[in-house]
């Protein structure tokens, strides 16, 4: 059975640098994983006033249509003033409502955190991982994926250049497969 995997990009710019390397972790799958990005720019800001029937944002009911099935969920994200971006939050607590319907629920995650400053996104992918955990996810603890200097290792087409950071990064992505195997 195919599993799906959504991938989460915390960052709306138009030539992101984590889109890039979300873009790149897409193939990196192996075969009878099927990995997708799922937008979510769109979504409105929660408010649980609107959280009721008939009241639901379209964009919110689809979204959490798209996370419910998922096998697992990968975060690209940046760090912004030593914190995670608004719309990858926004984005977990739409799809942690209405209370005790959850989309996150037991779902394996990957936290990858890519900047343009050397820590790599530290401070972003420790605050997302303490809101997975709280969510009932199960965050892949090792190896980290911090990476930072990101565009020392992109080229123009946004596909990632250095040999080395390429292996990394399928390292991590093989953990995680491996992860989501043993949590099957």
């Amino acid at each position: 059975m195919m599993k799906k995997i959504g991938v989460i990009v915390g960052s709306l710019r138009k030539e992101s640098f984590n889109r890039k390397v979300a873009n790149n972790v897409l193939g990196m799958f192996p075969e009878g994983y099927e990995a997708e990005i799922i937008e979510i720019g769109e979504l409105v800001h929660y408010n649980e006033d609107l959280d009721q029937e008939g009241m639901v944002p379209q964009a919110w009911q689809d979204f959490r249509e798209k996370i419910a099935p998922l096998s697992a969920v990968v975060f690209v994200t940046p760090e912004y003033n030593r914190g995670l971006p608004s719309v990858i939050k926004n984005a977990l607590d739409v799809g942690s409502r209405p209370y005790g319907a959850s989309v996150w629920d037991g779902k394996p995650a990957l936290v990858i955190s890519a900047s343009t400053g050397g820590p790599g996104g530290f401070g972003a992918n420790h605050q997302l991982r303490q809101s997975l955990v709280f969510l009932n996810m199960t965050p892949l603890q090792q190896p980290e994926a911090y990476l930072g200097n990101v565009q020392d290792f992109l080229d123009e087409e946004g596909l990632i250049v250095n040999q080395g950071t390429y292996d990394y990064i399928q390292s991590i992505v093989d953990a995680f497969v491996n992860l989501i195997e043993k949590l099957s």
